[in-house]
C-alpha cells in the first residue's frame, strides 16, 4: 500500500499561504504578532513535512520487516515439510 500524498500536500499549501500572507500582512500594518503568527506558520510546514517523511520511513520499514518475516514463515514451511516427508 503506497501512502497518499494529497492530505499533506493540502496541508502544506495552506499553512505556506497563510504563512506568507500572515507575515506580509504583519509587516504592511506593522503589527509583530502577525509576523509571529507567520513564522509559527512556517514552523508547522517544516514539522507536517518532517512528520510526512517519518511516516514514510516507518512504513517503508515495515514493508521490509513484513517481507523479512513472510521468507522466515515459508523456510519454516519448508523446514516441516520436508521433515514431515523423512520421517
Amino acid at each position: 500500500m503506497k501512502p497518499s500524498r494529497t492530505l499533506t500536500t493540502i496541508a502544506v499549501g495552506f499553512l505556506s499561504l497563510d504563512a506568507l500572507l500572515l507575515v506580509y500582512g504583519g509587516v504592511a500594518v506593522h503589527r509583530l504578532w502577525l509576523v509571529a503568527a507567520g513564522g509559527a506558520c512556517a514552523l508547522a510546514v517544516v514539522l507536517v513535512l518532517a512528520g510526512w517523511r517519518r511516516y514514510r520511513r516507518t512504513l517503508a520499514e515495515l514493508d521490509v520487516a513484513r517481507r523479512e518475516m513472510k521468507q522466515d514463515v515459508e523456510s519454516i514451511r519448508e523446514l516441516l515439510h520436508h521433515h514431515h516427508l523423512h520421517n
